[in-house]
Parts: structure tokens; sequence; C-alpha cells
């Protein structure tokens, strides 16, 4: 007779057990800020035996600290207070957009602890020039980290574009095809730190980081687990996350909703079609439908924000219709996802005076559920906590929450 059933994994060893617990208790102490012994087998369901032997574990890592005592509230010796460790490993983010690269370094429990940011039109510029020029700067952040007894352990890329397999496979709107960011960064870095360990490299789609340090740093936090998160940079970026999870496509390539066609007849687009969001709501789109030069980047932003706060009538009117346009397309999105709410960034964050009114309304008007009406608050500015170069580097943090014995290991040779 055949057999349909999916094959069952080996059963663990007790090393593979160990290493489970270390991560579930080391996640523990992460999440609840502070903890003691007794708290911690607690919530996770482990004997304080058990606990304290993979505590001191962790604390020979470098991983957690005492933070001396607190009262228990039960008959005994009060426990001893345990935190993540402020020192030690840490997690390196990188973004390189079109007009900016940022870097900063985040520790164990989530702070920036470090944040450089340069502004330069990456545009027309070789891919490897770009990346070098991030490395040096990634290499700045890394001096400062370790005046600050800080480890990072791994470099996680953002990037605006289609990522896969350690590449850009397309990012039009820095003319880049089919590049190997993950090594040219590695390569860049390593020369620069001849005498340093070489740090692992991962990279992702910025809009994609910036959702997760939304889900880790800022509405996650206030029990929002499912959204679409849009960014407004030069492009349009998108991700969904789903009650907690990020949801990346059979490829990986969900959340390009910046190419979500507006009008088939519309202007030329970088990708090739014609009428994608971002022609509309994009930041060059906007500034131009302001009367400002679509080159000037953030400044230009600024300068839109001042006379929309003045009443510039032209001002108001640009924000207005590209909120009207994404107001529009963000309907569809959620009449097919079902978020409970939906996060403006970047430049968006910036504008949501004038361009959530008009989002609203098109929500209102579009999404069949009856659940976003105006003035229910499900759209909502992205957090100030959050952002692709801080999701970025919290990717390599949480890898190191999810197996600390892997960096313990690979740190010992």
């Amino acid at each position: 007779m055949k057999n349909n059933l999916t094959p069952l994994e080996p059963k663990a060893d007790k090393a593979t057990v160990r290493r489970h617990n270390l991560s579930l208790v080391l996640r523990a102490v992460h999440e609840a800020g502070e903890a003691t012994r007794a708290g911690i087998a607690t919530h996770v369901g482990l004997t304080r035996a058990a606990v304290s032997s993979l505590v001191e574990e962790l604390l020979e890592y470098g991983f957690v600290t005492e933070w001396g005592k607190t009262a228990s509230g039960h008959v005994g010796r009060p426990g001893t207070v345990l935190k993540v460790s402020r020192s030690g490993p840490a997690g390196l983010g990188v973004e390189i957009n079109i007009d900016y690269v940022a870097v900063c370094v985040v520790d164990l429990a989530g702070t920036d602890r470090v944040r450089l940011v340069e502004h330069y039109d990456n545009r027309g510029v070789q891919p490897s020039e770009v990346i070098a020029r991030a490395a040096r700067i990634a290499s700045r952040a890394l001096v400062s980290a370790a005046e600050q007894e800080l480890r990072p352990v791994g470099a996680h890329l953002a990037l605006p574009g289609l990522v896969s397999g350690g590449a850009v496979r397309q990012a039009p709107n820095l003319g880049w095809k089919r590049v190997a960011v993950e090594g040219l960064f590695a390569q860049a870095l390593s020369s620069l730190r001849p005498t340093q360990r070489a740090l692992p490299v991962s990279s992702d789609n910025e809009a994609n980081v910036a959702a997760l340090a939304e889900l880790w740093f800022g509405a996650g936090n206030e029990g929002v687990r499912s959204f679409l998160y849009l960014t407004g940079e030069i492009g349009v970026g998108g991700a969904l996350v789903l009650r907690g999870e990020l949801l990346r496509g059979a490829h990986g390539f969900a959340g390009e909703i910046g190419h979500v066609v507006v009008d088939p007849a519309g202007p030329l687009c970088r990708c090739g079609a014609r009428g994608c969001l971002e022609q509309y709501a994009g930041q060059s789109a906007l500034l131009r439908s302001a009367g400002i030069d679509e080159t000037a980047g953030l400044p230009g932003v600024a300068e839109l924000e001042r006379r929309a706060r003045r009443g510039d009538a032209v001002a108001v009117a640009a924000i207005e219709e590209a909120g009207r346009q994404l107001g529009v397309v963000v309907s569809g999105a959620v009449n097919l996802f079902d978020p409970d709410a939906v996060m403006l960034g970047g430049v968006y964050r910036d504008l949501m005076d004038w361009l959530a009114p008009a989002v609203d309304r098109e929500l209102s008007l579009r999404v069949v559920s009856g659940l976003w009406g105006e003035g229910r608050s499900r759209l909502r500015p992205s957090s100030p906590s959050g952002d692709a170069t801080r999701g970025a580097a919290g990717v390599v943090v949480r890898e190191v929450l999810a197996d600390p014995a892997a960096f313990a290991e690979r740190e010992a040779k």
C-alpha cells in the first residue's frame, strides 16, 4: 500500500534538546526584559534546576547578565534578576537606498546603539561603488560598537528591489540587475578589516525588514500582529505580516505594491510597465506634483511638508492625490488579505496629516468588510522605533536568540 505520510524527523537527542532549551530560556529573558530563574522556570515549564544550569551557560557565553536581587513574592530568598546583556553579541543592519545609506548596530535587547546615515544619490552609480561605500560606513559603525564592548556577529542588508539568493535580481530605481550584493559587501568589508573575523552577510528587501522592525519594535509590541506595511521612498515598497509572520510569496517577492498598476495607459515606470502606483505616490511623483524639484530627495520632502503646514494649496493637493491613489491600491490589498491595520512608513509618516484622510476615504468606500470606516484608527503611521536599518540588525539578533549555542560555538573557533 502506498504511504503518503511525510517521513518523520529523527528523535531529538539530549544535545538537541538542550540547544532548544537554551534558546527557550534566552528568549524568555529577552521577552520579559528582566526575570528571575524561578520566574523563567514557571514561564517555560522547565524545572528550576534545569533553568539554573541553562542560565549559567548563558552567563558564561555573555548572553545574559545578573542585575541584583528582587523580591519573589514567596517565602525564601529573593531571586537574582537576569537581563540580556548590553555588551557582547549584536546585530549589524545596513540599508542601501536610492538616496542614502544607513547603518545601525542593535544589541540583544533590541536597543539601537550605533546609527550612521549618509545621503548620496545612488542612481546610476556602479553597484560595486555603492556597496563599497556602505562597507566603509559599516566599518566605522563596527569601531563604535567595539568601543561599547559590542560584537556584531552578522550583517544583514536591506535593499530596494527583488532580493533572492544573496543577490538583487532587479532594483529599477537603482538601475541594478543581478548584483551579488552579499558577496560584494562581505569582500568590501573584509578588505577594510583584514585582521578581523569575517562577518556572515545576508540580505532582504528593505520593506520586508522595515515591516519586521514594526513587528518587533513597534506596533507588534502593542498586539498588532497582522498588518500591511507601506514605505514611501523614491519607490513605494510594501510588506504583509499575518499573525506575526512575514508573507514572502512562493519565490520571496511578495509585497511589490509600488508596481501595482493604477492606470495601464499611465506614465512609464522604471520597471518597464506603465501606470505603476509609485508613478503617482512615490517621492518623485509627490515632489513633481507639488512643483518641487523631483530630484531634491529628503530635503524636498521637508520642503513639501513645510508648504503643506503653511496651507499651500498646490502642496496639499499633491499629497491628497497621492493619498487617493494609495487608498485605491491599498483597499484592494485589504480586501484580499484582511489585515488589522495599515502602517505608513518612510516619507508617508511625515505627511500623515494630509495623506491619511484621503487614504481613509478610499478605504471606507472600497473595503467590503465594513471594518475600515473613517476614523477607526486602522490606518496608522509607522513606529518611530522601527525602520529598515533597525529591522535588518534585528534579523541578526533574532538568529542569535533562536540558537545561541551556534553563535557561541562559532565564536569559540
